[in-house]
């Protein structure tokens, strides 16, 4: 054998490294939602799926990742806003409100066990997840789209039932695969960490709201030479020290999270006063900070 054919076999069974970036970090990025998602084994037989109204060709491979074998039910009472179409696809509002589900004593009324944010055309379909606790089932925060696609709130009852919400929002596509501002001019480094609160009272409905932003540039990993750089977890204790309600994130938060909570007047909570915000990153960089009234 030559040895010109002996290096033409030889280099193709090399990988093309550059060229397998973006693919390879996305496979990643999947990976790691996948992982905070507990998954339930399923018999062999294949499950009928509640129609999709949004009529989205990834809603049942979506359901069987997220939804752990419960069932499913599209609802009303979960009322997810957004824009039609979102003109910065790297800070996309969007609201999150499922106080309807909560009723009232003998209406059938559930505790809200979680509720789970996701874009099913998203490189990293899994958004974050937000546990309420004290708090009331209402979310508000801001988010990466790489495309245009549905945004959707699985909401997770006590009873183990799935409230299934969502809308649809165009974008101009670029989302996850584009560097933020921050990262773009290095102002990261000096402002990574700091967290900023205000209280507000919402008398039309009745309840305490905080706003609630942590400096980070909540890498995806999917920009070429960018590796994947986000926080995990949040965590908000009240004055007594007990665990108000907690997020866990994804890479398709947006940069510098900003996060709407609210908690009813009717209670202690949701009243300002030495207050703390816990948490980490995937680099282990650790948020501890008294929020100030």
């Amino acid at each position: 054998m030559s040895t010109s054919t002996m290096r033409r076999r030889l280099l193709k069974g090399l990988p093309l490294a550059g060229w397998l970036w973006g693919d390879a970090a996305r496979a990643q990025a999947q990976a790691r939602s996948r992982a905070h998602v507990a998954h339930v084994a399923h018999p062999a037989k294949a499950v009928r799926w509640p129609a999709d109204p949004l009529a989205s060709p990834s809603w049942p491979d979506l359901a069987r990742q997220f939804t752990d074998g419960g069932p499913i039910v599209f609802s009303t009472r979960v009322l997810v806003q957004a824009p039609v179409h979102a003109d910065d696809p790297l800070n996309v509002p969007v609201r999150i409100d499922a106080k309807a589900l909560l009723g009232t004593a003998g209406m059938g009324g559930q505790r809200v066990r979680r509720i789970r944010v996701v874009a099913d055309l998203n490189p990293v379909r899994h958004v974050l997840d937000f546990e309420p606790l004290q708090a009331l089932p209402v979310l508000a925060l801001r988010m990466r789209l790489e495309q245009a696609s549905p945004v959707r709130a699985l909401v997770q009852t006590d009873d183990g039932q799935w409230h299934v919400g969502g809308t649809q929002v165009g974008a101009a596509g670029g989302g996850c695969t584009a560097p933020g501002g921050a990262r773009s001019d290095g102002s990261w480094q000096d402002t990574l960490g700091q967290v900023q609160a205000r209280w507000f009272d919402n008398a039309q409905e009745g309840s305490r709201r905080l706003r609630l932003r942590v400096m980070h540039p909540m890498d995806t990993g999917l920009v070429p030479g960018v590796p994947a750089f986000y926080l995990e977890t949040l965590t908000l204790t009240d004055a007594r020290g007990q665990a108000a309600c907690r997020l866990f994130l994804h890479e398709p938060v947006a940069e510098n999270p900003l996060f709407t909570l609210e908690w009813p007047l009717a209670t202690d909570t949701g009243q300002p006063g030495p207050w703390r915000v816990q948490g980490r990153d995937n680099n282990g960089l650790r948020i501890d900070q008294v929020l100030q009234s």
